[in-house]
């Protein structure tokens, strides 16, 4: 086996894999024979449809927002700012200012007290007079907040962003002249977990000493001492110039050395030398480049706006040098939930990068790779060796600390404490990390990062695996996550570790590795326990039925995301069927992702109309104003989740058959995607029109197997970008197989139709609000 890549190859492979796309830029003309008028994919006509649908989902705030659930958010992965009301009957706007590396380092006390992400502080802007009405725009193309504050002493007009490249918050404010005197002020937060407001601290626990607030010539810093060592500085200035008042904003952490202050002076005076009209345009070109690798459009015009919403989210959360993102992102507010958690939040927040061609934002891959010792040394000693496994919750370094009362549980040998063993989070976390390798074809990521880390989690698993009376392999007592009992053969990890088993089989012969515990994982996969189902459907383990309502699909993962288990199986359907409605049909402890994956699992069913309606559940109970989400205390994962699901509707690439439109409402009968990335490493555009799929263009980056369930009625032809005729195999009904070379391009039309292949935006069916706090 290779050794293990550095974090700088890791990175680069998967951007480089993002950016293969590069720009949606116009595509050749694809025909030019007599026989064959030409038809052009345009990506850049006249009025420019990223700029059309971008402004259309612009959120709006005609009313001032009251909490983080309403408010503008900006970010770049690292520095995060989310902007509301100052609570209380202050007469004041918050600019909340947190950083995703800023953490504490006391591993004794657990990854959710000791290795807990720290609350920052925040700035307050103080007008002279009372605020009576605000008009507030978030400019999604350019990742800018945009406005004004009406006082009844006058107006303060404001520009804010968070530079894409640059740890900085840049706020100007155009003061009227009676308000000439407004005022920022910082407030520096307390530097202890946000946890400890939900539950008992652990004995000895306390939070860091109190900042101290400096004066450097004009730049102020509340420097953040901590007890483990190191600091996080805050350092902050603001300039006039012309009637602007621009305030800086930097944040800079460090452990073990107290080098932060240094650098967050040296970045403040480097940035405030600049003004807002010159440091805007290199942040907005990133941005604009960013949403130009894909393209949705669909005729219901709030799921259309929330979609794009999710994009500019998950690029202000995520990044693939950044810390793989805590259940808040870069947001911190008052939660008990300060970590990064591996039973869920993380998959589903990096799902929607795939299909939406954006493997620059993965972060799982590299962070899997770069603290992979971390996944070993966690485990029980005489596991180490040969094993891997991932807590459930970790510190930015994939850290869960001392096993402290009420914090994170390290993974746990099964049938032993800690008493909820999740031992397949690791291997939950490396299918995201195959969907990468799959949606780009990077054999670097396959060889250096699933193969290797796979092998070990399997290894793990099976330490433990027994053969019972029954010819049978067993596992002991695990839990699945969040049920609340422990089970053996529990469906979550049988499920994940025969698709490990298959997988990495899969995988040495695609790199033509001749691995010693291949007979193992045959053996695996042929004398593993059946799934453990009862008259319900999938129960959460042997003996332990699926009896009471449950948030998390965890015992249904064979269904999805693993496509495991399949709707195209008539065999399974009535278990699978039977499995869902059973699992929603208990209300009470159902939550936001419950609907989301419903909407994905239906997705796959091809019924596009159950989708829509889990995905209107979703928005109606729980998706905030401006498109946040909540238990307890702010967790995004599951807006992000819906994405995928509106993927999962769009199209679907699993089992190595791409299918175009497999689950769409009848109400949409409008629907073009242009560069969607499939597994196989294909850019899929295509349109529906009055109901029906008008054509397909498929490209090639990998020259893998193409095989396309295309949707469309009736005879068909195939011809490449040049309008040359491509032969086809036809391999099912609507099904066809195209042999197509690296970089070559298919597109699929009714037989002689030439329809007009430019891509832009479908009419929605009724108008909808805008999301944010409009006036109506």
């Amino acid at each position: 086996m290779s050794s293990a890549p550095t974090r700088r190859t890791v990175v680069g492979t998967a951007v480089a894999a993002g950016a293969a796309a590069g720009l949606a830029g116009p595509a050749t003309a694809y025909a030019a024979e007599p026989q064959a008028p030409a038809a052009a994919l345009t990506a850049h006509p006249a009025g420019d449809p990223w700029a059309t649908v971008l402004a259309d989902a612009d959120m709006v705030w005609q009313k001032m927002p009251q909490t983080w659930y309403e408010g503008p958010f900006l970010g770049n992965a690292l520095l995060g700012s989310g902007i509301y009301a100052e609570p209380g009957d202050a007469n004041a706007v918050r600019f909340n200012v947190q950083h995703s590396e800023v953490q504490d380092h006391r591993p004794e006390f657990g990854s959710l007290f000791g290795l807990a992400r720290l609350p920052i502080g925040y700035f307050t802007l103080e007008p002279v007079g009372a605020i009576t009405a605000i008009d507030w725009r978030l400019r999604l193309r350019d990742a800018e907040l945009t406005g004004t504050i009406t006082t009844d002493k006058g107006t303060l007009r404001l520009r804010a962003l968070v530079h894409n490249s640059r740890s900085l918050l840049a706020i100007e404010v155009t003061p009227s002249a009676g308000e000439a005197a407004f005022r920022w002020v910082f407030h520096p937060a307390e530097a202890i977990s946000p946890r400890v407001a939900f539950k008992p601290v652990p004995d000895g626990y306390t939070g860091n000493p109190p900042a101290v607030v400096e004066d450097h010539h004009g730049i102020q810093a509340a420097v953040q001492p901590l007890l483990a060592g190191g600091q996080h500085v805050t350092a902050w200035r603001e300039r006039t110039h012309a009637g602007r008042r621009t305030l800086y904003v930097t944040v800079a952490h460090s452990h073990p050395r107290r080098t932060a202050r240094d650098r967050a002076l040296k970045d403040i005076r480097f940035a405030s030398a600049l003004s807002y009209d010159v440091l805007a345009p290199s942040h907005r070109a990133w941005w604009h480049t960013y949403y130009r690798k894909s393209f949705l459009s669909l005729p219901d015009a709030r799921l259309q706006r929330f979609y794009w919403i999710q994009l500019y989210k998950v690029a202000s959360a995520a990044r693939a040098d950044a810390p793989v993102m805590a259940t808040s992102g870069p947001w911190l507010e008052s939660t008990p939930w300060p970590a990064t958690w591996w039973n869920l939040n993380v998959q589903l927040e990096y799902w929607l990068i795939h299909g939406s061609n954006h493997l620059e934002l993965d972060a799982v891959t590299r962070a899997l790779s770069e603290f992979r010792d971390n996944l070993s040394n966690q485990l029980a000693t005489p596991y180490r060796k040969d094993s891997a496994g991932i807590p459930r919750t970790t510190d930015i370094h994939l850290v869960n600390g001392g096993d402290a009362a009420n914090g994170g549980y390290a993974v746990g040998i099964p049938g032993q404490d800690p008493p909820t063993p999740e031992v397949g989070n690791l291997t939950w976390a490396l299918h995201n990390v195959w969907l990468s390798y799959r949606h780009t074809m990077d054999e670097s990521v396959l060889r250096e990062v699933v193969y290797p880390l796979l092998r070990k989690a399997v290894a793990y698993y099976l330490h433990f695996l027994t053969p019972g009376s029954d010819g049978k392999l067993h596992l002991p007592a695990t839990f699945s996550p969040e049920y609340g009992v422990n089970a053996p053969d529990c469906n979550y990890d049988l499920m994940l570790l025969r698709w490990g088993c298959a997988t990495l089989l899969d995988s040495a012969g695609q790199l033509g590795v001749k691995d010693s515990a291949a007979p193992r994982w045959r053996e695996v996969l042929a004398k593993l326990t059946p799934y453990p189902v009862d008259e319900n459907g999938f129960m959460i383990g042997a003996g332990v039925p699926f009896a009471k309502s449950h948030r998390h699909y965890s015992h249904m993962l064979a269904v999805y995301p693993l496509y495991e288990v399949t709707w195209e199986d008539p065999a399974k359907r009535e278990l699978i069927e039977t499995s869902l409605n059973h699992w929603v049909g208990f209300e009470g402890a159902l939550q936001g992702y419950t609907f989301t994956g419903a909407a994905s699992m239906s997705a796959q069913m091809g019924r596009g109309e159950d989708a829509l309606r889990y995905l209107g559940e979703l928005m109606s109970r729980f998706i905030q104003a401006n498109t946040m989400y909540k238990e307890s205390g702010p967790v995004i994962e599951t807006p992000l989740s819906a994405a995928q699901s509106l993927h999962d509707m769009v199209c679907q690439s699993w089992g190595g058959v791409i299918r175009i439109f497999p689950a769409l409402p009848a109400a949409w009968r409008e629907l073009v995607v242009h560069d969607f990335r499939t597994q196989g490493a294909f850019l899929l555009s295509a349109a529906r029109e009055d109901g029906r799929t008008r054509w397909v263009r498929l490209r090639s980056e990998a020259g893998a197997p193409c095989v396309v369930r295309h949707s469309l009625d009736g005879p068909i032809e195939v011809r490449d970008a040049r309008g040359r005729r491509l032969p086809y195999e036809t391999v099912g009904a609507g099904t066809i197989r195209i042999a197509l070379r690296r970089g070559q391009e298919a597109i699929i039309t009714a037989r002689g139709d030439r329809p007009d292949l430019t891509v832009r935006p479908v009419e929605p069916n009724e108008p909808a609000p805008r999301w944010g706090l409009p006036a109506s």
